[in-house]
């Protein structure tokens, strides 16, 4: 297949299973337990529902477009040999002069059972969105539409902000933005992840309860030469 027009078929998606429980996690306490080195990049928000994306969250298998800025061709055909559940991510480049995704494409992903979009580049129809909970997470919005001749692939890994996803990665996104999850070391850092919501929850209490220990403060202080003056 040619470099430029192709759909590199055949990735393992993560078991729905493991991808449920992580719907069920902040992202940010997931992003702890990947030592906060991967994130897709403070410019990639969620679009959805309200002003300032206040919508559902985000959490399926990534299915994977490169595409060329403004051109959403390879968008649609991804669209229709998505799986249910699938994520929609596209690589444009970070451009946001011409949007690839708008009302339309997003509604047909989302009757097909496509769980979101995520999109380094723009959207239009952003009061479609912001009226329901379809999440898509994006990087700027204009009303100047797409190109439609490619070339763009599928199937292949995309970096976004630096945060690279491959086909099959787990990917979840909430208002605090997105983060891609490898798929093969996706359970180890659910328990792990799952193990910290449990702690801080406990701490919640705690501050409620006015009895959160601050010890560690003052500790931390002083093995870092800290004085008072």
């Amino acid at each position: 297949m040619p470099v430029g027009f192709r759909w590199v078929r055949g990735h393992v998606r993560a078991e729905r299973a493991l991808v449920e429980r992580f719907a069920a996690v902040p992202v940010a306490i997931v992003s702890d337990n990947m030592e906060r080195m991967f994130a897709g990049g403070a410019n990639l928000r969620p679009m959805h529902a309200c002003e300032g994306g206040s919508g559902g969250g985000l959490a399926g298998t990534a299915l994977t477009v490169l595409t060329r800025p403004g051109d959403n061709l390879v968008i649609h055909k991804a669209i229709d040999v998505a799986e249910p559940g699938d994520v929609i991510v596209v690589d444009a480049g970070g451009v946001t002069t011409s949007a690839v995704v708008g009302e339309l494409i997003a509604r047909h992903a989302q009757v097909r059972g496509v769980a979101g979009f995520v999109i380094n580049g723009a959207i239009r129809d952003l009061d479609a969105f912001r009226t329901g909970s379809f999440p898509i997470f994006a990087t700027g919005v204009t009303h100047r539409g797409p190109y439609k001749d490619g070339p763009g692939e599928i199937g292949v890994p995309v970096s976004i902000g630096g945060m690279v996803i491959n086909a099959g990665d787990i990917v979840i996104g909430d208002a605090d933005g997105v983060l891609a999850v490898p798929r093969g070391g996706a359970a180890a850092i659910l328990e792990a992840a799952e193990a910290q919501q449990a702690k801080e929850a406990e701490i919640l209490r705690q501050i409620e309860a006015g009895a959160w220990d601050r010890r560690w403060v003052d500790e931390m202080l002083k093995a870092r030469g800290f004085t008072e003056e």
